[in-house]
């Protein structure tokens, strides 16, 4: 039996699919303030729970005071921030630390319309449908989730800040996580200096919560299983149900002539994926497409086995001691977290 490879699927999906599909994905379907576990060390985690809780009752008093969706539809004007409240709220920390899940359950706990997504599931959005379109779409939301909040180059630097804008104009709500301070997007990565009046004029819109603390996925836990070999990956892949089987470099070049919008449908119905020969790859735009699939992975709750070298050497030294540093670190991380599934199974 030939085990397939993800490089033979072909997802389609259509502007409408995106729309619909901003939703928490489904690790983080069933995630509450409650079921959030503060690290004891780690003061600022338990203030952030508050934080949050209080941010989702303040919008949902907000959408309740402005009588739904519906008044701002017809001409009303929805209730917005008052004194020192902002309609934005900014989760920032390291990977691992619960940002995700703080973010998720905020999006539970609001009532009425909704939307959440990641970062470049957000401007994917806007390349599907037009700047217009999404503002229109987007308007009628009590709250919009943005999870990842990166700024990677100009374009998208132009983009999100008047995205932000008209929604914010428009009474949404929106709260977004980053390893990053909201008037520190795009450092490192382009000239940033040449846009600090639209990432400070975004960021004002932000009050910011800072979430602490050590990378839980890895707390106390043993490190990642070592590569397998070539033999047992093959049987491995063959003896589990929904599994795919890929080389590294081809899986590079298939994700290449793929829109990173697809890249989640392209995992949906795949319970565990295989990559042979894993080792360093070469070129940024190659790097960032293996964040945006192992995010999608990790969504998923997809796990994943390797043969080759160790996974900490997928991105090699340069990548990591540049301007996306914090992204490979964060897929590193999901990463172990994902070959430890198959390892205890």
């Amino acid at each position: 039996m030939t085990t397939p490879r993800l490089a033979d699927h072909r997802p389609e999906l259509s502007p409408g699919d995106l729309v619909e599909a901003m939703t928490p994905p489904p690790r983080f379907d069933s995630v509450r303030f409650e079921t959030y576990v503060p690290n004891p060390e780690e003061p600022s985690q338990a203030e952030a729970v508050d934080s949050c809780r209080a941010f989702a009752e303040r919008v949902n008093a907000a959408a309740a005071g402005s009588g739904s969706r519906w008044w701002s539809l017809f001409g009303g004007k929805r209730k917005t921030a008052v004194g020192d409240e902002k309609l934005g709220l900014y989760l920032d920390g390291g990977f691992g630390v619960g940002k995700t899940h703080l973010l998720a359950s905020i999006w539970h706990a609001v009532r009425g319309p909704k939307s959440y997504g990641t970062f470049v599931e957000l401007t994917n959005l806007v390349g599907a449908l037009g700047f217009a379109e999404t503002v229109d779409r987007l308007s009628t939301q009590t709250l919009l989730a943005i999870d990842e909040f990166e700024l990677d180059d100009p374009g998208d630097t132009m983009l999100v800040t008047q995205l932000i804008a008209k929604l914010t104009d428009a009474g949404v709500h929106v709260a977004a996580t980053s390893n990053t301070l909201p008037d520190k997007l795009g450092e490192g990565r382009f000239a940033a200096v040449d846009f600090l009046r639209e990432i400070h004029a975004m960021s004002a819109r932000f009050g910011v919560v800072r979430v602490d603390g050590p990378d839980y996925r890895h707390r106390g836990l043993p490190d990642p299983p070592e590569p397998m070999s070539e033999a047992d990956l093959l049987a491995a892949a063959e003896e589990t149900p929904g599994a795919t089987l890929d080389e590294l470099d081809d899986l590079c070049d298939f994700l290449a002539g793929m829109h990173p919008s697809r890249y989640g449908a392209l995992v949906d119905d795949v319970r565990a994926v295989h990559v042979r020969n894993v080792g360093p790859v070469s070129g940024q735009d190659v790097a960032l497409r293996l964040v945006a699939l192992v995010d999608r992975l990790y969504d998923r709750a997809v796990p994943v086995r390797v043969s080759g070298e160790r996974l900490s050497t997928l991105f090699p030294e340069d990548m990591l001691q540049g301007g996306y540093r914090k992204k490979y670190l964060r897929a590193l991380s999901r990463l172990t977290a994902l070959s430890r599934d198959l390892a205890k199974s």
